[in-house]
């Protein structure tokens, strides 16, 4: 079930509020930087569960030759067409949408998340108010001197003095990008080796990157190394290239299984993002591949062709008769093109067979309540409680429970499951109403209260927070 979930990121809060602490000119200047390596506000985070699965396994080896602990470092897929990834706070990588379809294979889609971890590992996100307070000195002095230039008459003089300084703070904070990019990718390099994955997809994707570059420049040698955020892609191949060949685990070998489950993904993220017929001719009827049935199933199903839709998925299932996600897509199938009860044995058997996975969990919980027979609503709370405590950074999920608590005439934990949603989405002039109303009914004390409670809380200092702002 790929499903986009709008999230404004609390990590972009934070880079924002940092900004504005500089003096004006010089946020201006960082922008360009900082729209690098943060979400932008309206992005929307991709939910999946074979995705999200997929990225585990995948980061799982790197994280662990990182030193890191594989249950606090999470892959998140961005809806965004651009080739990019980024660290923005904490130990969570994000990928948009774009590198997943630009990326031939796992191996460099794994080159990427070890440059990444490179970043989390280096406190680069953390240091970068080192960076922006040498720039920000810079800045402040070549104002101060400047104005005073002006006012003994010197305008010109003044202007230029503080034209000059805007530069250098701006050279200066790009060395020090360029420093931590090169530092990431040595540290990526050595967490692939350890890792025992092959160097190979790293050093391609920098290739797919030096012709980016290529493409959007008149020639190669018109690109003024200074004036990136990160090497260019040729000095960054040079500098890996003999570290990456010289291990032991440079002819290393794909796993064919990893393989063949990023090829799947690659394929319904192409079907869920593009337009159909964008899919439909990436992926022609004449290719009977899992991964061109996969794609197509999503753009017959976006076309609003149900019926051709379910023929893909069933496909998909005579070939896997109980691979959960081949069962999910065709619940989600029949759900959304008006078929609930159809949906639902499909759904509770995609949900028994991936072990209760959450987020599809909350598709079965949904058709459960589609159906409009209340003798499924009991069911379908029981299933909605257990996927939000196992994953609690779901909205859809907490959106259908407070559905079912509506629907049962219990409006206080109606209220709070709406308040966590709007939590999650960032809305706090929504959170605190339903969090308030949820405290004035629930009692005192008990664990949904006190969870209320903490829900007000923050949002209240969140809006007021804002209003400073």
């Amino acid at each position: 079930m790929m499903r986009a979930l709008f999230a404004r990121s609390r990590a972009l809060q934070v880079w924002q509020r940092r900004l504005r602490a500089f003096p004006r000119m010089l946020a201006l200047l960082l922008l360009s930087f900082a729209l690098v390596i943060q979400p932008a506000a309206a992005q929307s985070v991709l939910r999946d569960a074979e995705t999200e699965a997929l990225f585990a396994d995948m980061a799982r080896p790197l994280v662990i030759a990182a030193g890191l602990q594989p249950g606090n470092v999470k892959v998140v897929l961005l809806q965004d067409p651009e080739i990019n990834a980024f660290v923005a706070g904490g130990q969570t990588v994000y990928l948009q949408s774009g590198l997943i379809d630009a990326a031939d294979n796992i191996d460099q889609v794994q080159g990427v998340v070890a440059h990444e971890i490179g970043h989390i590992t280096g406190g680069h996100v953390i240091r970068f108010n080192e960076g922006a307070k040498v720039a920000t000195g810079i800045t402040i002095l070549s104002l101060l001197l400047g104005a005073a230039v002006m006012a003994a008459g010197g305008g010109e003089a003044g202007m230029g003095m503080m034209m000059a300084g805007q530069q250098a703070a701006m050279g200066k904070f790009l060395a020090f990008s360029r420093t931590q990019e090169s530092s990431a990718d040595a540290a990526g390099a050595s967490f692939l080796e350890k890792a025992h994955i092959s160097g190979k997809g790293m050093l391609d994707f920098f290739g797919k990157l030096r012709k980016d570059e290529y493409r959007l420049s008149s020639s190669y040698t018109d690109i003024d190394p200074y004036a990136q955020t990160h090497p260019l892609s040729a000095d960054r191949i040079e500098a890996l290239s003999g570290t990456l060949k010289s291990s032991p685990w440079w002819n290393a070998k794909t796993d064919p299984v990893l393989e063949a489950r990023f090829q799947r993904v690659k394929a319904k993220l192409s079907g869920y993002v593009n337009d159909p017929d964008v899919t439909l001719r990436k992926y022609p009827e004449s290719d009977q591949s899992i991964p061109a049935i996969y794609a197509r199933a999503y753009a017959w199903h976006k076309s609003a062709y149900p019926d051709k839709a379910v023929a893909e998925a069933d496909k998909l299932i005579a070939v896997a008769p109980h691979d959960p996600y081949f069962l999910e897509l065709k619940g989600q199938i029949l759900l959304e093109s008006g078929k609930p009860k159809d949906a639902v044995p499909v759904l509770r058997e995609a949900v028994q067979r991936s072990g209760n996975q959450p987020l599809i969990s909350s598709l079965f919980g949904h058709a459960l309540i589609a159906t409009e027979d209340p003798a499924n609503y009991a069911e379908a709370k029981q299933i909605l409680k257990v996927a939000v405590a196992r994953d609690h950074d779901n909205p859809f999920a907490w959106y259908q429970l407070g559905v079912i608590y509506a629907q049962q005439g219990d409006m206080s934990r109606a209220a709070l499951a709406t308040a966590e949603r709007y939590s999650l989405e960032g809305r706090s002039n929504l959170a605190l109403p339903n969090a308030e109303l949820a405290l004035r009914n629930l009692p005192q004390g008990s664990p949904d209260w006190i969870r209320a409670q903490d829900i007000a809380l923050a949002s209240r200092n969140e809006m007021q927070g804002k209003k400073k702002r």
